[in-house]
C-alpha cells in the first residue's frame, strides 16, 4: 500500500487580494490535490504545478479566510494559511434610465456598493440615494443640465463614470406674486424649468421685460393690459401652464404738458394714460378754468390764473396722477439794452436784460423785427436791424409786450490820415489819427491788434500807441457804437540788422573808415560806436554803410538806427598805440640773424617790427612780449613795433662789427 503524506501549505503569495486575482501556494504533498478552498469556498480554478506548488484564482469573498487544499485520498486536508480579501473600489455597470429630469429616480447596477458615501451627477450630489445591495443603488436626480457622469464613492474610492443626460422639461409656474397690479409693476414667478426662457406673456402680450433669476424664479415687468389674464413662460421645451394675473385699475399718469409754459388763459394739452372718468385738472392747487377729456390718453385744459412753476395733476376715481411742471410766463420787463447805440447798417449784437424774457416770441427795434436768442429768463441776445435815429426796443412773449428802452443808430467813424504813417515793427511809438465820428471810441486797431493805448482828443482826433506788428502795411481802424471805420495804411518798418564791421578794429584816436554790412539799412538816422556817434557815415545801399570811427577805447558795439528801430550790435575793438620798454640785447652783429626780445604793451596785435627801416621777422608771444630776428644792418637804429593802433616809440639797437685779426 502506497504511503501518502497529508498536504502542507507553507505560504500563500500574495497574502491578500481581490476576488479574481491569482495566488501561488507553496508547500508539499500537492500531488493528487482535488480542491483548493478559501474558507469554505472553492477557488474559482487552480493548477497543480508540482508536488510543492499550486496556482489558484481567488473566489468571491471578504475578510480574512483560511486557505486549505484537499487530497484525493481519504479527503486529507492540509493546514490553513490566512488570506485577506482586499476591498475593491465600486464599479458602475449601468444607469437606468440613462436620461431624465431633475427629481426622477434612477437605478445604478454594478459592484462594490458597500459603505457608499456619495452618489454624484457630475459634481452635484444626488438629492438622495438608497443602497439596495452591494450591486444596486437607487438615486434621485439632482438639478442639472446636459450630459454628466454618474459616480459612486465608498471608502475604497470612486467608481468609473457612466453618462446620464438631463431631459429638458417644459416649465411649470407654481405662483405669480403679487397676483394683481398695474402695468409697469414687477411680479415674481416661482416654479421650475425656467432655463432658456424665451418669453413671459401676460395673456397674449409679452412682458415689458423679464429676468431669469434661477431655474425656479423669474421677475417680470407687467405690460399694458386689463382684466384677468393667464401668465405663461416659454422655453425651448415648451410653454408652461397659465397662472391668473388681474390688472388693477391704475391711477392716471401724465407723460407731458404741451406747451410747458404760458400765460393764464392759454390752452395746454396733457398726454398720458388713465384719463377715464376725470373729475379734476389742477395747476398747483387751482382748478383749470376748463378741461376736455379727448381720450383715455389726452386732455386739453385752460390755464387758470397763477405764477411761477406749478405741478399739473389729473384726478380720477382711481386716484391722483403724478405732477408735471408748468411755468407761468409773466409780462416781460426790460431793464437794460447794451450797447444802447449801434451802426445804421445794423448787424451788431445787443444784449437785453430784464425778466420774463425766456419765452420771447419777438424782439423789435422800433417797428423793425430783430433776430434773437433767449439765453435765460433774464437775458436775451438780439441782432440789431438796420435803422436810423432813436427807437424803442421791446420784447414780446405769450404773456404780452414789454416796456420800451431807447436805442440810438449812429454813423460809423472815418479815419482820414495817420501821422506819422510808419514806425518800427516793435511798436511803442505814438501816432495821431485824424478824421470824424470819434465819439464813444471802443477800439483802435492796427490790423487785428489793439493799439497799446489810445486817447480820444476830440471827435476828430485820437492819439494812439502803436503795438508791435509787421513788417509791412497794416490797416488802422477805429470802432465806435456806429461801427468800424475803413482801414488806413500804416507801415511797419523792419528793424535793421548788422552782420559785420570791416575792419573790426582800429586806433583809439579814431579816424578809421569802416564798412558796415547788414540789411534794412535805408533811412539811417544814426551810426554809433558804443554810445558815441560815428564822426560821419554814408548809406551806400540797403545792405551797406561806410562810417568814420570816432575816438574810443576797448571793444564797443556798433549799432545803426532807422525809423524801424535800432539794430543789433557788432563788435569793434579800439587798439591802443603800442609802447616799447626794453630791447634785449640792445646790440648785435651787423650780419643780423640773432634773436632780440622786445617788451612793452600793446604788442599782441603787432603787424610789423622794424630795425631802422629794415623789417624784421617776429613772433608775438603776448601783449607785453615779442621775439624778433634782427635783420642785417650797421650803426645805431631805432627799433619800432606797428599794430592797428599805430607805431610804437623807438628804442636804440646798435650793430657791432665782428672783430678782425
Amino acid at each position: 500500500m502506497v504511503d501518502h503524506n497529508i498536504p502542507v501549505i507553507g505560504s500563500v503569495s500574495p497574502a491578500s487580494g481581490a476576488a479574481g486575482s491569482v495566488v501561488t501556494l507553496t508547500g508539499s504533498g500537492f500531488e493528487g490535490v482535488t480542491a483548493v478552498r478559501f474558507g469554505a469556498v472553492n477557488a474559482s480554478s487552480f493548477t497543480v504545478l508540482s508536488d510543492t506548488q499550486i496556482t489558484a484564482t481567488v473566489p468571491a469573498g471578504s475578510g480574512t479566510v483560511q486557505v486549505t487544499v484537499v487530497a484525493w485520498w481519504w479527503g486529507a486536508t492540509s493546514n490553513g494559511v490566512a488570506f485577506t480579501y482586499a476591498v475593491a473600489a465600486p464599479v458602475i455597470g449601468s444607469v437606468s434610465p440613462a436620461s431624465g429630469a431633475a427629481g426622477s429616480v434612477v437605478t445604478l447596477t454594478g459592484s462594490g456598493f458597500t459603505g457608499v458615501t456619495a452618489v454624484r451627477f457630475g459634481a452635484v450630489n444626488a438629492s438622495s440615494f438608497t443602497v439596495v445591495s452591494a450591486t444596486q443603488i437607487t438615486a434621485t436626480v439632482p438639478a442639472g443640465s446636459g450630459t454628466v457622469q454618474v459616480t459612486v464613492t465608498t471608502p475604497a474610492g470612486t467608481s468609473n463614470g457612466v453618462a446620464f443626460t438631463y431631459a429638458v422639461a417644459a416649465p411649470v409656474i407654481g405662483s405669480v406674486s403679487p397676483a394683481s397690479g398695474a402695468a409697469g409693476s414687477v411680479v415674481t414667478l416661482t416654479g421650475s424649468g425656467f432655463t432658456g426662457v424665451t418669453a413671459v406673456r401676460f395673456g397674449a402680450v409679452n412682458a415689458s421685460s423679464f429676468t431669469v433669476v434661477s431655474a425656479t424664479q423669474i421677475t417680470a415687468t407687467v405690460p399694458a393690459g386689463s382684466g384677468t389674464v393667464q401668465v405663461t413662460v416659454t422655453t425651448p421645451a415648451g410653454t408652461s401652464n397659465g397662472v391668473a394675473f388681474t390688472y388693477a385699475v391704475a391711477a392716471p399718469v401724465i407723460g407731458s404738458v404741451s406747451p410747458a409754459s404760458g400765460a393764464a388763459g392759454s390752452v395746454v394739452t396733457l398726454t398720458g394714460s388713465g384719463f377715464t372718468g376725470v373729475t379734476a385738472v389742477r395747476f398747483g392747487a387751482v382748478n383749470a378754468s376748463s378741461f376736455t377729456v379727448v381720450s383715455d390718453t389726452q386732455i386739453t385744459a385752460t390755464v387758470p390764473a397763477g405764477s411761477g412753476t406749478v405741478q399739473v395733476t389729473v384726478t380720477t376715481p382711481a386716484g391722483t396722477s403724478n405732477g408735471v411742471a408748468f411755468t407761468y410766463v409773466p409780462v416781460p420787463q426790460l431793464v437794460s439794452v447794451v450797447p444802447a447805440a449801434g451802426p445804421t447798417s445794423g448787424g451788431n449784437t445787443v444784449t437785453l436784460t430784464g425778466s420774463g424774457l425766456g419765452a420771447a416770441t419777438a424782439v423789435a427795434f422800433g417797428s423793425a423785427p430783430a433776430a434773437f436768442t433767449a439765453v435765460s429768463d433774464s437775458s436775451l441776445v438780439a441782432t440789431a436791424p438796420a435803422g436810423s435815429g432813436t427807437v424803442q426796443v421791446t420784447v414780446t412773449t405769450p404773456a404780452g409786450t414789454s416796456n420800451g428802452l431807447t436805442y440810438t443808430y449812429t454813423a460809423a467813424p472815418v479815419v482820414a490820415t495817420i501821422v506819422p504813417a510808419q514806425g518800427p515793427a516793435s511798436g511803442g511809438n505814438t501816432v495821431m489819427l485824424m478824421g470824424s465820428g470819434f465819439t464813444g471810441v471802443t477800439a483802435v486797431r492796427f490790423g487785428a491788434v489793439n493799439a497799446s493805448s489810445f486817447t480820444v482828443v476830440s471827435a476828430t482826433q485820437i492819439t494812439a500807441t502803436v503795438p508791435a506788428g509787421g513788417p509791412g502795411p497794416s490797416g488802422v481802424t477805429v470802432t465806435t457804437a456806429g461801427g468800424t471805420s475803413l482801414p488806413v495804411p500804416y507801415f511797419y518798418l523792419s528793424n535793421p540788422q548788422l552782420t559785420a564791421v570791416v575792419p573790426g578794429e582800429g586806433p583809439v584816436l579814431g579816424g578809421t573808415t569802416v564798412t558796415v554790412t547788414g540789411s534794412n539799412l535805408l533811412g539811417v538816422t544814426a551810426v554809433r560806436f558804443g554810445a558815441v556817434n560815428a564822426s560821419s557815415f554814408t548809406v551806400v545801399s540797403a545792405t551797406q554803410i561806410t562810417a568814420t570811427v570816432p575816438a574810443g577805447s576797448g571793444t564797443v558795439q556798433v549799432t545803426v538806427t532807422t525809423p524801424g528801430g535800432t539794430s543789433n550790435g557788432v563788435a569793434f575793438t579800439y587798439v591802443p598805440v603800442p609802447q616799447l620798454v626794453s630791447v634785449v640785447p640792445a646790440a648785435g652783429p651787423t650780419s643780423g640773424g640773432n634773436t632780440v626780445t622786445l617788451t612793452g604793451s600793446g604788442l599782441g596785435a603787432a603787424t610789423a617790427v622794424a630795425f631802422g627801416s629794415a623789417p624784421a621777422a617776429f613772433t608775438a608771444v603776448s601783449d607785453s612780449n615779442l621775439v624778433a630776428t634782427a635783420p642785417a644792418g650797421s650803426g645805431t637804429v631805432q627799433v619800432t613795433v606797428t599794430t592797428p593802433g599805430g607805431t610804437s616809440n623807438g628804442l636804440t639797437y646798435t650793430y657791432i662789427a665782428a672783430p678782425v685779426i
